[in-house]
């Protein structure tokens, strides 16, 4: 969201104009988010306000369910749970402006998909969902015969046990190709989210079944939120995507084909100065800097990855 105290429904407008340079109208106007009526109301009156006070003159309240979101967000994002090094990466990953776009409410059903051993965006859903909604971390099977997910998945228990204060209440459950692919009752879920996956699923003939158990799990109108390293547009897609990256237009293809409908696209995670052609692929910059010393520099300079940020939705009416 921006920074500039907006109310959040009006950041969300701001947040969905952030385009790539050059594209037109009609990809900007077919990327606007769509808000339901009460939603759309509410931000005409904060527009009319807007433009009808002046300096000192404050405008109306916000709905208390937006605010509260808001407000929870901002707690959660500088909450004592959250290390040194998490902290840092918010500069690059934008938890509160991601989060925003994709319309979180601090009372819905979220799945997060593939959180990782770190669960770096656990670490802000779950004090946000704590007490009125639901946070479900569909990772890894256990049963699975990997010593990398049986480390990563300790890993990540371990850090849900350590503060029980803030983790006590999500829910932990397995989605992974091929062997466990049910983790919630069909419709059930207001949204799913996840996080730069999609390249670690195309390897494994894994990317269109993950995406179809997502679109089972989302109730009807149902929110998709997708971030990914973004592959440079004028080279071929590699379906095992072995560089890390992925072509926007690529995925978005790929997740429509499953059901969902595109409602939004923002920039929010973009880095330009990625240049997404190192020997490494996307693991070569930060936080991996997978090659050590060498050229530590310049990969420092670049920061993390250039990445797109898309929103889905679940066609109201389909099961």
């Amino acid at each position: 969201m921006a920074r500039s105290g907006r109310s959040p429904i009006l950041q969300r407008f701001a947040i969905a104009g952030r385009f790539a340079p050059g594209r037109d109208r009609e990809t900007l106007e077919m990327h606007t988010p769509r808000l339901s009526p009460p939603a759309l109301a509410l931000a005409a009156a904060l527009l009319a306000a807007g433009c009808a006070s002046g300096p000192g003159v404050p405008g109306p309240a916000v709905s208390e369910p937006v605010a509260d979101t808001a407000q929870r967000l901002d707690s959660a994002i500088a909450g004592d749970h959250r290390s040194p090094e998490s902290l840092a990466r918010d500069a690059w990953r934008h938890p509160k402006e991601t989060l925003g776009f994709f319309g979180l409410e601090h009372d819905m059903t979220v799945m997060e998909v593939w959180p990782g051993a770190s669960g770096w965006y656990t670490e802000v859903l779950a004090p946000v969902l704590r007490e009125h909604g639901r946070l479900i971390a569909a990772s890894w099977d256990p049963a699975a015969d990997s010593r990398y997910v049986q480390d990563s998945l300790r890993a990540y228990r371990a850090r849900l046990d350590a503060r029980p204060d803030v983790y006590d209440r999500v829910e932990v459950v397995a989605l992974h190709y091929p062997s466990a692919m049910n983790p919630v009752p069909p419709a059930s879920v207001d949204m799913v989210l996840t996080f730069r996956n999609l390249h670690n699923w195309m390897p494994r003939d894994a990317a269109r079944p993950m995406l179809e158990a997502m679109y089972a799990a989302l109730k009807p109108g149902g929110i998709l939120g997708v971030v990914e390293h973004r592959a440079r547009p004028d080279r071929p897609q590699d379906p095992k995507a072995r560089s890390g990256y992925v072509r926007e237009d690529y995925a978005i293809e790929l997740i429509e084909s499953v059901g969902f409908r595109l409602t939004g696209s923002s920039e929010i995670n973009a880095n330009p100065a990625d240049t997404k052609d190192y020997d490494q692929g996307v693991w070569a910059l930060p936080p991996t800097l997978r090659l050590g010393a060498a050229n530590r520099e310049r990969y420092l300079a670049i920061g993390e990855s250039d990445r797109f940020t898309l929103r889905f939705e679940k066609p109201a009416g389909r099961d």
